[in-house]
């Protein structure tokens, strides 16, 4: 019989008093999840995607973000990888979309000034 690799592994990062010295010692564990996907509740959710129940559900219906899964019938959860990548496309068309904004406000010219003249009544 073959072990199952385990999901869970623990990193011991090492840190040091000096930047010359060697480690010293080591800070407490970092757990990493790898293998199958990671799936999110609700709560978790929140702490990543500021955004209101509400919005996520309309966004959702549109097909504007990740669709929520049922484990259970009270329990609803989202792929992470599918939010950390909806969230990757969000950052990217934010700055994209300021590239051009920035490339477009340097051809903007300015109306010319009104003529300090006499107005014409």
């Amino acid at each position: 019989m073959t072990k199952k690799p385990s999901r869970v592994c623990v990193l011991m990062m090492p840190y040091q008093d000096d930047v010359d010295r060697d480690p010293i010692g080591y800070s407490g564990p970092a757990t990493v999840l790898r293998g199958p996907p990671r799936t999110i509740r609700r709560h978790e959710l929140r702490l990543i995607v500021p955004l209101a129940d509400s919005t996520i559900y309309e966004m959702e219906k549109r097909g504007d973000f990740p669709r929520r899964f049922s484990l259970t019938p009270r329990c609803v959860v989202w792929d992470l990888e599918e939010v950390e990548a909806w969230l990757e496309r969000r950052r990217q068309t934010y700055l994209e979309g300021r590239a051009k904004l920035h490339r477009a406000q340097m051809f903007i010219s300015t109306r010319p000034a009104r003529s300090s003249g006499p107005i014409d009544r």
